[in-house]
């Protein structure tokens, strides 16, 4: 290939459009501000969070050990080292993708670029500088940043997730604002270092979008991890105090209108980094909530131009943006492709994980689609009770007139481990006997998959639910 290419952004879609396009014999630059590639998920998104939540897990298991007859001394955290640990993941990583960066002879620039024309870069270099580039084609994947409050007062004790994954001390008390993934993540993690978590949700659920049988056990155990869970609850006010950040709450049954913590994390979301300098001097448009236009192979309305990722519309999730990445790629390089996933799948790494994939049980009700709904208990998991963790389930939403498996969801310890066997079975279009008569080992929380689609038909094994009529 004699393309010249640039991809703008070095994150899980950056840096996968970019090795991809390297790989298929592009000439290609890679522009990031970073020293190495690997965007928000790297640096300071779902690698550093997954870190720190391991060692939550391993908190939160030697306390639970004592229901077995095994007890462990009250830990000692070690602040700095832990932060460290945390930082050496992310250095690894990220040094291992500098290095597979100059394997594939990719042109790695540090700086920020904004658009002179369609074709040609202005990169405001990290040394200082500026320096023009024009290329063949250029791959937008600036990726998001954490949404904010309007009126939020500038203060040290407020956090965005980027400010909280810093771990700069282990607070006697934080507000985490947002019943979403993140902030429920990152509660996880404080609650389990010792911070008394509290969590406010203007909605009436957490994680909501998700299926109300999944969050259920997962809103049962954070009930007790956390001090207090307010739902239909917002924010109203927040002032900075000697003592803290005072907040005047809204919502049915409040003991306390108003209450003071040493922290508050604010988790409300997250924008799309799509204020380019310059990108008003291409074709490229922009819809609603500033995501960037595009069509099934992820081009703009400047053919020349494409943005992947979280900038090109939701899910926000890394292994989307590097299959968009992909895409893009093969597209520029003339291949008949698109982007039309029938199934992508969503994992929540809390305690237990949550895990989706396909149409869920709420999207459906939402859309008037008719579907039939199988559950499997993990009561009835041999697995689950070596575990002592029989709240979990697994759930299979499915085509009543062809059987067809429309989506799998999963709530469990390592769900996310599993959730792909249910991708696979909706892109390969399976249907329920595929996945019963596939045979699954023994023991393992893998067989939830297996026996959810034999309680379909009445016959798993390991439940038995008396035949209607």
């Amino acid at each position: 290939m004699s393309k010249n290419i640039a991809v703008v952004g070095g994150g899980p879609g950056g840096y996968a459009a970019a090795f991809y396009a390297a790989d298929l014999g592009m000439q290609v630059t890679l522009i990031d501000e970073a020293v190495n590639p690997g965007g928000v998920c790297l640096y300071v998104g779902c690698i550093p969070s997954k870190a720190l939540l391991h060692v939550a897990a391993l908190i939160n298991e030697a306390e639970h050990a004592k229901a077995w007859g095994v007890e462990f001394s009250k830990p000692n955290i070690d602040l700095n080292r832990l932060r460290d640990f945390k930082n050496s993941v992310v250095n690894r990583l990220t040094g291992g993708l500098g290095q597979l960066s100059k394997q594939r002879k990719v042109n790695y620039v540090r700086g920020r670029a904004g658009f002179v024309n369609s074709n040609t870069l202005n990169v405001r270099m990290a040394e200082g500088g500026e320096q023009k580039l024009s290329f063949d084609n250029i791959i937008l994947a600036t990726g998001s940043r954490p949404a904010m409050i309007p009126g939020v007062p500038p203060s040290q004790r407020i956090m965005d997730s980027t400010a909280a994954l810093e771990l700069r001390d282990i607070p006697k008390t934080l507000l985490v604002i947002g019943g979403g993934y993140i902030g429920l993540e990152l509660g996880t993690v404080y609650a389990a270092l010792g911070t008394k978590v509290t969590v406010v949700e203007m909605l009436p659920q957490i994680l909501t979008g998700a299926d109300r049988d999944l969050v259920n056990p997962l809103a049962k155990r954070l009930e007790k991890k956390f001090s207090s869970i307010m739902l239909n609850t917002k924010v109203v006010e927040m002032k900075e105090t000697a003592d803290g950040i005072k907040v005047r709450l809204d919502g049915p049954n409040l003991a306390a209108p108003e209450q003071t913590f040493e922290k508050v994390l604010i988790s409300v979301g997250r924008k799309p980094n799509t204020d380019i300098e310059g990108l008003d001097k291409t074709r490229v448009t922009k819809v609603q909530r500033g995501f960037i236009e595009t069509d099934l192979q992820r081009r703009t309305k400047d053919p020349v131009i494409f943005a992947i990722g979280d900038i090109a519309g939701e899910p926000m999730l890394a292994h989307k943006a590097s299959h968009e990445g992909r895409v893009a790629v093969e597209a520029i390089a003339g291949k008949k492709t698109t982007f039309e996933p029938r199934a992508i799948p969503a994992v929540v790494f809390t305690d237990p994980e949550i895990a989706w994939c396909g149409l869920t049980e709420t999207e459906a009700q939402a859309k008037n689609i008719p579907v039939k709904v199988s559950r499997f208990p993990w009561a009835a998991s041999g697995r689950a009770v070596t575990l002592d963790r029989i709240e979990g389930v697994t759930k299979l939403v499915i085509d009543p007139e062809t059987e067809r498996v429309l989506g799998l969801g999963i709530c469990g310890p390592n769900a996310g481990e599993m959730i792909s066997e249910g991708v696979l079975a909706v892109e390969m279009s399976a249907v329920v006997d595929d996945l019963s008569l596939t045979i699954h080992p023994h023991p393992t929380l893998s067989e939830t998959i297996m026996e959810v689609a034999e309680a379909y038909h009445n016959v798993s094994t390991h439940i038995y639910r008396p035949k209607r009529g």
